[in-house]
């Protein structure tokens, strides 16, 4: 683990057009989390409703939701790296069972 960082949100300030529903019928939001490297009122950490492609092309105002502060990291923050799924192979019995 590279950082742990508290952080406040609005929950009045969600934006339902912006839910997302799950497969497994949750409903989620995905959030920007953005770090500063100075604080504000002790607070160096701001998180906003993540923006599509076209809303940050278009420059779209960011819907901010609330701040935060890093309270403890190990000196170096990495990017993650999305991990790709792995299509598991069908078998030939798994085949017989397929509707079309």
């Amino acid at each position: 683990m590279s950082a742990l960082i508290d952080f406040t949100l609005r929950v009045d300030k969600f934006p339902g057009e912006k839910y997302i529903k799950g497969k497994d019928g949750a409903v989620y939001l995905k959030l920007t989390m953005s770090i500063n490297d100075e604080t504000r009122y002790g607070n160096n950490t701001s998180v906003y409703v993540a923006q599509d492609k076209e809303e940050r092309e278009a420059k779209k105002q960011r819907q901010y939701l609330g701040n935060g502060k890093v309270f403890w990291n190990n000196g170096v923050i990495s990017n993650a790296e999305k991990q790709e799924p792995q299509d598991e192979p069908v078998t030939a019995t798994e085949k017989a069972d397929l509707p079309f």
